[in-house]
């Protein structure tokens, strides 16, 4: 059993890693194995000595010039700190922890800030709950933005979907630069997409979707005019792209305003995604560029290839989506996506896109468990750990 269920959230105690191999082609053009050289001039540090966080799935910031950054936690639980200080300290921000059902692949999963939240104090979570087992897109209000924390009680729900197993609920939310609320959502879970949710565009299920959380057209939210399926008999209007297995972080680059995803496999490759409105990437036809059912001579017209897609077969079995780097520290990886893999937790910076030949580099060191990486108000990365619990950062220092 291969599940994501398996590789993702459960403690692996028993994966030998081993060492990258080489690069190769499977005739497609597209390189399918990460490079094997390390950028030796990278290495990773702990960004905050003494924090440590129960489980950490998500870091965000809230984009307030606050400097803060918020910290998902799968139980239900969210906490901030003040980046900028030599030795912060949590303070509680939201604890859902009696509405969330959390473990394996299921709990707290994502947040998002109102590109208004200095003046309307919204934010926006993602959650899965039990009885029903369903995915809950929620909105709550902090009354002090600057500095308060949000009130428990002030939970509007947005939608809500069924989850049909309890893997593969996606869970990243990001607001678009168009101000348009985008969410994740996995196939639906056990293995192979049973279902075939996927491609089907009557399910929300293994899409990106996306919704206007300022409007009422559809109750507490609205659908934008130009959403690719609005006017297609049998679709869900929410739906911007569909054909993903269980998109792990979604992010959009500040500078090109791409939307850029990792999209974990099945059982053979791991895939980097960027998204396109009305795409289709492929699953359950394809498994990054490969047929997967059927498993030979699978119809792939009109179908996107991933910019960059790699093999189980260096150990690394579980892509963890990541950003593409626009700080200061680091002028070396300026325009690159950071990425990394769950199961390794090797890191990659990758360039791509601009028809141009993808370049794929390893930076030094690993990072246990990564489980998310997130940015900073001033975009400087930040890898968070589900086993240890801490916060990592890149570092160009000597040890």
């Amino acid at each position: 059993m291969n599940l994501f269920l398996n590789k993702y959230l459960a403690f692996l105690t028993i994966i030998t890693l081993l060492a990258c191999g080489n690069s190769s082609d499977d005739g497609s053009a597209n390189p399918v194995t990460p490079n094997p050289s390390d950028t030796e001039s990278y290495r990773f540090v702990e960004a905050f000595s003494g924090l440590e966080f129960n489980n950490p799935v998500e870091l965000v910031n809230a984009g307030d010039g606050s400097n803060r950054l918020f910290v998902v936690e799968r139980r239900g639980t969210i906490k901030f700190f003040n980046a900028t200080q030599s030795s912060p300290s949590p303070t509680d921000f939201l604890n859902i922890s009696s509405k969330v059902r959390s473990g394996g692949e299921m709990g707290l999963l994502g947040l998002a800030f109102h590109p208004n939240f200095e003046s309307n104090g919204f934010f926006f979570v993602n959650y899965t709950k039990d009885n029903p087992q369903e995915t809950v897109i929620a909105r709550y209000k902090v009354n002090t933005p600057a500095s308060g924390v949000a009130d428990p009680g002030s939970e509007t729900i947005l939608f809500t979907f069924a989850q049909p197993y309890s893997n593969h609920n996606g869970g990243s939310i990001h607001f678009g630069p168009d101000g348009y609320l985008y969410i994740a959502t996995g196939d639906g879970g056990s293995g192979g997409d049973p279902q075939n949710n996927s491609q089907n565009k009557g399910s929300l299920l293994g899409k990106i979707l996306r919704v206007d959380v300022n409007a009422t057209d559809k109750g507490n939210y609205g659908i934008p005019a130009d959403n690719p399926f609005v006017s297609e008999s049998g679709a869900r209007p929410e739906i911007y792209a569909y054909g993903l297995r269980n998109p792990w972080r979604i992010s959009f680059d500040p500078e090109t305003k791409q939307l850029w995803t990792g999209d974990v496999g099945q059982n053979a490759w791991e895939e980097i995604d960027i998204i396109t409105k009305g795409g289709n990437y492929g699953w359950r036809l394809k498994e990054g560029d490969h047929c997967y059912n059927p498993s030979s001579n699978c119809e792939q017209t009109g179908l996107i290839d991933p910019v960059w897609e790699y093999s189980h077969s260096n150990g690394d079995r579980s892509v963890t989506g990541g950003y593409v780097y626009r700080g200061k520290k680091l002028p070396g990886l300026v325009g690159k996506y950071i990425y990394g893999d769950y199961v390794s937790g090797r890191v990659w910076a990758l360039e791509a896109g601009n028809n141009t030949t993808p370049k794929n580099s390893r930076l030094a060191g690993t990072v246990s468990s990564l489980s998310t990486l997130g940015v900073d108000e001033q975009n400087e990365l930040y890898f968070c750990s589900l086993g240890n619990g801490k916060i990592f950062t890149l570092s160009t220092a000597t040890p």
